[in-house]
């Protein structure tokens, strides 16, 4: 039991190594993004999901080194977990140059496909899903082809795209991570556990520097880096089910999004309060700002995670 313990607070203290380091780092080389929901529009420093990556690894090789070297974790598939940990990579690759480089949109929708080709390799997942009404299906080759590629470019996406606000993307890492996390100890799925638990300390970490106002903006390496290892944990740990209930705010707002064509639209700053823009809910946290009247950051984030803890139960309590 210590291990499960010790495995985040080691991860979680090289990311605070880390963030201490990078911070003034970045505000010196000018690797700045614009707080756009502030009325001001201040510069805070970018990339910080570089933390979160750096964490990760860290975390994934003190639990492959506990497996080799103190003999605990030999429920651990090191294949799988290798390979999670070079699709994470890859992603955060992709999210690096994006933030450096800005590349077409939907380039950066398509690259991470690349980056499941690792999962792909080692064929992870039990190959079969339940549908509605089908039962059972054997899907064979077609899951590490299909399911496994899309599973990690739609949840790489999808987070990215419900983002934007002090504290709420990595706010939503920790909920969504914590529930996985407990849903793999129940079903003793132990090596999604362990990944899991790897970006979990991070993502506290990252919390508090993100947290209002931030003083770290995790940008899009940090955005598909937790979608990337949320994605990949569903799928060594064969647990889709938690990983399509856990989802489903995100993709309500892909369809709000897509029903206005994916606008570049921000949030009206008046008085202290953001409002949902002329053009009307064009997302899920314009939806909730238009059914409110109006809220500040702090608390259109707290509803927004809100949400998304309901999910995170529900999806608790359909593994009880």
């Amino acid at each position: 039991m210590w291990i499960f313990l010790l495995i985040p607070v080691i991860s979680s203290a090289f990311s605070f190594i880390l963030a201490d380091e990078l911070v003034p780092k970045l505000r010196e080389e000018g690797i700045n993004g614009e707080d756009k929901h502030k009325a001001s529009g201040p510069k805070v420093p970018e990339m910080g999901g570089l933390v979160l990556v750096g964490g990760f690894v860290f975390g994934l090789l003190a639990v492959v080194g506990f497996n080799q070297f103190a003999d605990r974790l030999n429920v651990v598939d090191l294949n799988s977990l290798f390979a999670v940990g070079f699709t994470v990579l890859i992603v955060a690759i992709i999210g690096m140059v994006d933030d450096l480089l800005r590349i077409r949109q939907l380039t950066k929708a398509v690259l991470p496909f690349l980056a499941s080709l690792p999962l792909m390799a080692i064929k992870a997942g039990k190959h079969s899903m339940s549908f509605p009404f089908l039962g059972q299906v054997k899907l064979g080759v077609f899951y590490p082809l299909l399911a496994v590629p899309f599973g990690i470019t739609g949840a790489a996406n999808a987070m990215n795209m419900l983002a934007g606000f002090n504290g709420l993307e990595v706010g939503l890492g920790v909920i969504i991570v914590s529930a996985l996390a407990l849903i793999s100890w129940l079903i003793e799925s132990w090596t999604a556990f362990f990944v899991l638990i790897s970006l979990l300390g991070p993502l506290l970490v990252v919390l508090f520097y993100n947290w209002y106002p931030a003083k770290l903006l995790i940008g899009d390496v940090g955005t598909l880096t937790i979608g990337a290892v949320v994605a990949s944990a569903v799928i060594v740990g064969d647990f889709e089910y938690a990983g399509v209930i856990i989802i489903i705010p995100f993709v309500a707002d892909l369809v709000l999004k897509a029903m206005n064509g994916f606008p570049k639209s921000f949030a009206v700053h008046e008085d202290g309060k953001l409002y949902c823009p002329e053009d009307g809910p064009v997302g899920l946290a314009h939806l909730v700002l238009k059914l409110a009247g109006g809220l500040t950051e702090q608390s259109l984030v707290l509803v927004l995670l809100g949400i998304e803890s309901v999910f995170a139960v529900l999806a608790v309590i359909y593994y009880l």
